[in-house]
């Protein structure tokens, strides 16, 4: 009996419990949490997010390079959509009824419920329209947020463009719905949370023709937008506007760097494109374009992705190593007989005094001096072997930044190669490998690949005396003091500081040399400029033009490379760009001892000149 009464008791006190626990949750739901209430009375409310307005982009002046324009979504919730005049509504927003039906049937696939976006950036002038006839049309609602405007057609690679998520970026950060935009390449990209700050949301009452009545509660649940961070980049929009000019109807690209900083003062990829291209309803038309472009590929970023051999610009690396390695000195003189010979083999050189030394050999490019430097390196006795004397070689170089990530803020960077002692012995099916067989890297050719990124680097390594700065396009993030720490570390090369100064002395005469020089028209009254001139070999076509180049000599403020596909000769277009650009930054304009010049160079056009020479070509083997 007693048992028995005891689960009576038992039974009875679980359940009081539950129904405890029953009128605790329906109290809860009730009235202290009012979310369940929110969500009961949808029907007559609508949440619309308030997208932050995008930070701003300067260049290092304070010049603005980005900046934001208003525009409209029209939103949709098909529950709620009516029978509507479809005509008078496309005529509103300017589309055809085909278009709105397919519209809508997209919209009902992804939720009756839920809003989502019918049609993306209205125009102002087409929603100050619209605005006045929306009652007409319940179940739809307009969506502010902003669009990219760019002051200025310039360094598009550089700034990046937007475009709408996909799927794997909405599973890889919750942040994003569809329908929101994030930044697709370069600074939009590399900065995309600092730039995109935090979004909010408001919720209004709205009244059975969805027109706005007021604010949801007083605004109890609303949530205020909190802007994105303004970004100050390295840039100078004058030098970069520039150069994008000198490069007008050419391929290549030009990269500009403060050597005592590492910032990059222009970056420039040719051809290009207008940033206003990629930006509003028309982003889709026009980045098919852009895409189908075989022939000129201007959303390919050569600055950070083209992988050339750097040609005669390399010398200099290995005449730093000879040094190093002791195995030659500044006086060493080598003989050059219209080349370099061993036997059946031949490395050709142009016409010049010689024997030259050093400093003279830069000057005047010599190639059988860096074929006998390269030699004296990988063979030297102090090694034991050839293998091991390319491996010694190998790590000098990529002390350069060569041959590996920079590790830039640019997204996309490519590393090039500096081919491995592995690598040449699979290819040469040998297990020891001979000078001979990789002549060629001696004067920057063979297996070599370098981006114009990694070139311009290499130059600020030089004209710093063996060491460099991390290249970066950002210098400040909103109010924040400072940047990442790897952007002012010191990267060392692994040549001494002082076995610079014969190689900066024939980088100068490279410039003032007089008869047999190669880089006059870079020569810059005043200012005393340091250089150096490349070939580039091209078995598709011209070689290429290339130069590199510091100045002035003493507290360098500017490094550059220019690279010019099919240019010929880097005396042709590389070393006279590079002059007008430098003394363009140095003193803000083109003297008018160089107007010949920048004439010359603005008129040149490679492009349609290699097309016309292709066409009469084909015509001839027909």
């Amino acid at each position: 009996m007693n048992n028995f009464s005891n689960r009576i008791y038992v039974i009875g006190g679980i359940f009081v419990l539950v129904v405890l626990i029953f009128m605790i949750k329906l109290f809860n739901l009730q009235i202290v949490n009012d979310s369940y209430k929110l969500s009961a009375e949808n029907n007559s409310q609508r949440q619309v997010t308030q997208y932050p307005a995008r930070g701003l982009i300067y260049d290092r002046n304070g010049k603005l390079l980005v900046y934001n324009q208003a525009v409209y979504d029209v939103m949709i919730i098909p529950r709620q959509v009516k029978v509507f005049d479809t005509l008078d509504f496309c005529n509103l927003l300017g589309i055809e009824k085909l278009d709105a039906i397919k519209k809508l049937a997209k919209a009902k696939k992804y939720s009756r419920r839920k809003a989502s976006v019918f049609l993306k950036q209205l125009s102002s002038e087409r929603y100050a329209v619209l605005q006045e006839k929306l009652y007409k049309f319940p179940g739809f609602f307009v969506q502010p947020r902003t669009l990219r405007k760019y002051p200025r057609q310039s360094a598009a690679h550089a700034l990046g463009y937007l475009n709408e998520v996909n799927n794997k970026e909405i599973k890889a950060d919750s942040y994003y719905k569809q329908g929101d935009y994030i930044g697709k390449s370069g600074i939009e990209l590399t900065y995309e949370k600092d730039l995109r700050g935090e979004k909010g949301k408001k919720i209004y009452w709205v009244d059975v023709y969805n027109r706005i009545k007021g604010s949801y509660r007083d605004g109890k649940f609303d949530k205020q937008p909190v802007s994105g961070k303004d970004l100050v980049s390295t840039l100078d929009i004058d030098l970069q506007e520039y150069g994008e000019l000198l490069m007008q109807n050419k391929k290549g690209g030009i990269v500009a760097i403060e050597p005592s900083s590492g910032e990059i003062l222009a970056k420039i990829s040719s051809p290009g494109y207008d940033p206003e291209m990629l930006v509003g309803r028309v982003m889709g038309k026009n980045y098919k374009a852009l895409v189908q472009n075989d022939s000129l590929n201007p959303l390919f970023d050569r600055a950070l992705m083209a992988q050339y051999p750097p040609g005669s610009i390399f010398k200099m690396v290995n005449a730093l190593i000879g040094l190093q390695e002791k195995v030659i000195s500044p006086f060493t003189r080598f003989e050059c007989h219209s080349g370099y010979h061993v036997g059946s083999f031949t490395m050709g050189c142009h016409a010049h005094v010689s024997p030259l030394d050093m400093r003279h050999s830069i000057m005047h490019s010599c190639n059988a001096y860096y074929a006998n430097t390269f030699r004296y390196i990988v063979e030297s006795p102090k090694f034991g072997s050839v293998n091991n004397g390319y491996d010694v070689w190998r790590n000098h170089v990529m002390s350069f930044g060569l041959g590996k990530s920079l590790g830039t803020d640019l997204p996309h960077e490519l590393k090039g190669s500096i081919p491995t002692l592995d690598s040449y012995l699979k290819l040469y099916r040998r297990k020891n490998l001979r000078a001979l067989n990789v002549i060629s890297l001696s004067i920057g050719q063979g297996e070599l690949l370098i981006t114009p990124m990694q070139m311009a680097n290499m130059c600020a390594a030089i004209a710093n005396r063996g060491y460099y700065y991390t290249p970066h396009i950002i210098k400040a993030v909103g109010e924040e003091k400072g940047i990442d720490e790897k952007y002012i570390k010191r990267n060392e090369t692994s040549v001494d500081s002082s076995y610079f100064t014969p190689i900066i002395d024939g980088m100068e005469m490279v410039i003032t040399g007089g008869e047999g020089s190669t880089g006059g028209l870079a020569a810059i009254p005043g200012i005393r400029v340091c250089g150096k001139t490349g070939t580039v070999q091209n078995p598709h076509g011209d070689d290429h033009s290339v130069f590199v180049a510091f100045a002035p000599r003493e507290n360098p403020q500017i490094a550059i490379l220019v690279y010019v596909e099919n240019g010929v000769w880097g005396s042709r277009y590389g070393a006279p760009i590079a002059g007008l650009m430098i003394e363009k930054y140095i003193r803000g304009d083109i003297s008018d001892s160089k107007k010949w010049t920048e004439k010359r160079m603005l008129e040149a056009d490679l492009i349609h000149q290699a097309d016309a020479e292709k066409k009469i070509s084909e015509s001839n083997n027909h």
